[in-house]
């Protein structure tokens, strides 16, 4: 216990929780407290529940939390193993289930926050059956579960790229090559850019390409919207010949049928809906109840011992007893009026046994019905071609044929069976109406007969104390079934009993002096622990102490090395300087010219001096140049005014030779109109 407490403060303490929480502290805290510790744990893990739980009700962060343990598949151990203690340990911050849960979940963090991580995606939506038979609804649960499944794939991939173990000195590497490939298609681009520019119409067939590659890249998608819409045509024919079977099954089932027939089918469904609601399934839930207190009853029993063992056997003899001298009663005290219903008894034990069969046959028969028409749906969506068609393969079509032909007879067995269940019940019911005509008609006429003689009444009084007696056998006969029962479970009990005993007597004899054993060690051990937990509280608080002043020390310590770094920095620093002022002194005091010239004020006063020179020849010139600014200016305008004139000597020589020309053709017209 006490590691335990010890891994969960340390990792409380750390990143990214900083509690800062010692053994004493966290030992102390309240329920509340406790379980809002184990909320931020959670909330670590999981951050949709980062919640304050003080504004939550407790029923809302139980439920809360017991989702989120089994998403994260928490089993509890040890003592509070059982769902219910745990429930309620969660429930109230009990400290033997909240510390187990913390250490748990502390230790597997990376793991956990990955779970919760996937669940996100991967818990699939529970739809019900009856939903699913909706295409709409069909078709989106189908892409629902497609995009899990790429989801999964994704994943996959990506967790294998992470393992991979790619470092990074490879992929700078890539990088590198990747851009001298991006360089050398630059390159190549532009050399093949130049040499098309040379091309005459280049830039008409840079279009003409351009709207090539736009046109291919249009009929790929329209080759994926034919595709898509190819499919969509292909679940919609489905759907119709879905329809249209349907369609047929009701224009069959309409084949010479009348209201009165459809109405007396629909009656006779709602009959069969209505006893398989209001009284089979009723008697099946009860009983299952029953199954499950009995059984609940039995577990959370303790394991019994011998001295408990042998008194149950006492009480199973006894109830053996009782059952056999009420069945001997009843046996004796048999009512010759009894003897008369039997034969209406047996009947109608008879039809009521065969209604609980047909109506088990017909729920199995619906049960296989809408798992064959799920399996028909998911083949259908699986079974299909590239081009959106459904292929179906020899062996698999064979095997659909054979079952179908199994199918179909089962079910001609089936329609002919409930053919003659209906005839039968039909003609019991037209027999129960007349017997129950004659028997008004009977009871009309001993009345009649009654008030005649003066005794009316009689019938009544002698039909109630028939419904009494019945009443009364059919009580005796559910008594005499429970017995039976009972007798059945006692056997089962006293074999269950006689088998555990025989099991458990050497381990029983092998617990004794063990159980005398672990009272000294448990005994031993709290002594033990008292004292481990008073030396463990001293040495904490000593500890924390000590851990302060060693805090305080080395941050002293600290801040003394960076203090002597600083000073040994400008230490260095202060001997450079010094260092090169010597050298420097012991230039400029040198004899030597050569020594001297390597001097730094030396060096600087030559530079001084050609920069000085420099700057005098650069004025000089700025002088000259202007002096003669002026005249270069007009010299200039000069020289373009004579360029203007050039030009238009040019421009009249030119016009005088254009006019010539014209001047000859005109004048050799007129010659030729006149030798006309």
């Amino acid at each position: 216990m006490s590691q335990q407490l010890k891994f969960v403060v340390e990792q409380l303490n750390k990143e990214p929780f900083k509690k800062n929480f010692n053994l004493i502290m966290f030992d102390s805290l309240e329920p509340m407290q406790l379980l809002q510790n184990l909320n931020d744990v959670l909330a670590e893990i999981d951050p949709k529940q980062a919640i304050d739980i003080r504004e939550e009700q407790p029923e809302q962060t139980a439920k809360r939390m017991f989702s989120m343990l089994g998403m994260l598949k928490y089993k509890p151990l040890g003592p509070q193993a059982d769902a219910s203690s745990f429930r309620r340990g969660l429930v109230t911050g009990s400290k033997p289930v909240i510390h187990p849960l913390l250490q748990w979940l502390l230790q597997r963090l990376p793991e956990l926050r990955k779970r919760a991580y996937l669940a996100r995606y991967l818990v699939k939506l529970e739809v019900p059956a009856e939903f699913l038979q909706d295409d709409v609804i069909s078709d989106t649960f189908h892409q629902y579960e497609e995009l899990v499944e790429t989801f999964k794939t994704y994943h996959r991939e990506c967790e294998q790229l992470k393992s991979s173990g790619f470092s990074t000195a490879e992929i700078r590497k890539d990088i590198g090559v990747m851009e001298e490939e991006k360089d050398q298609l630059i390159k190549r681009v532009e050399r093949l850019r130049k040499r098309v520019d040379t091309v005459p119409n280049h830039q008409r067939m840079l279009d003409l390409a351009r709207q090539l590659r736009v046109e291919k890249e249009r009929e790929e998608a329209l080759a994926h919207q034919k595709q898509e819409q190819k499919n969509q045509l292909f679940r919609a024919e489905q759907r119709l010949q879905v329809s249209l079977q349907k369609l047929k099954d009701l224009r069959q089932a309409s084949v010479d049928a009348d209201p009165e027939s459809l109405m007396r089918r629909l009656e006779e469904e709602i009959k069969i809906n209505m006893y398989i609601v209001m009284e089979k399934l009723p008697k099946e839930l009860e009983s299952t109840r029953r199954s499950l207190h009995f059984l609940q009853k039995v577990a959370s029993e303790p394991s019994l011992g011998p001295a408990e063992l042998q008194e149950m056997e006492d009480k199973i003899k006894e109830v053996s007893a009782q059952i056999n001298q009420l069945t001997e009663k009843r046996m004796m005290r048999s009512d010759p009026m009894d003897d008369k219903l039997t034969l209406f008894r047996q009947q109608a034990s008879i039809i009521s046994r065969k209604k609980e069969a047909r109506a088990e046959e017909l729920q199995r028969a619906r049960e296989e019905l809408a798992a064959a028409e799920r399996e028909l749906t998911q083949r259908s969506s699986q079974a299909r071609g590239a081009d959106g068609e459904e292929v179906v393969r020899g062996d698999e079509l064979k095997r659909l044929v054979a079952k179908l032909r199994v199918k179909g007879s089962t079910h001609k067995k089936r329609r002919a069976e409930l053919a003659e269940l209906k005839a039968e019940n039909g003609v019991l019911e037209r027999t129960e109406e007349i017997l129950r005509q004659r028997n008004q008609d009977v009871l009309q006429q001993l009345q009649s007969m009654e008030e005649q003689k003066g005794i009316s009444g009689f019938s009544d009084t002698q039909e109630e104390l028939e419904r009494v007696s019945a009443a009364k056998s059919e009580l005796d006969d559910v008594k005499g079934r429970t017995l039976d029962d009972m007798s059945e479970m006692v056997k089962k009990l006293n074999s269950m009993i006689a088998e555990k005993k025989t099991a458990l007597a050497p381990i029983i004899k092998e617990l004794r002096p063990l159980r005398q054993e672990c009272q000294a060690l448990t005994q031993e051990y709290e002594e033990k622990k008292a004292q481990y937990d008073s030396c463990a509280a001293g040495l904490e608080s000593n500890r924390s102490k000590l851990e302060q002043e060693v805090k305080a020390l080395r941050e002293e310590t600290a801040q003394e090395e960076n203090r002597y770094h600083e000073l040994n920095c400008m230490k260095q620093v202060a001997e450079v300087q010094l260092q090169r002022a010597l050298e420097e002194t012991r230039a400029y005091v040198s004899s030597d010219p050569q020594e001297r010239k390597k001097a730094v004020r030396e060096v600087y006063m030559k530079s001084i001096a050609e920069q000085d020179t420099l700057g005098k020849k650069l004025r000089e010139k700025q002088k000259a140049v202007r002096e003669s600014h002026g005249a270069n200016m007009k010299q200039v305008k000069m020289w373009r005014d004579l360029e203007q004139l050039l030009d238009c000597k040019k421009q009249c020589f030119q016009r005088a030779q254009i006019q010539a020309s014209t001047g000859q053709v005109v004048e050799e017209g007129a010659e030729d109109w006149l030798v006309l």
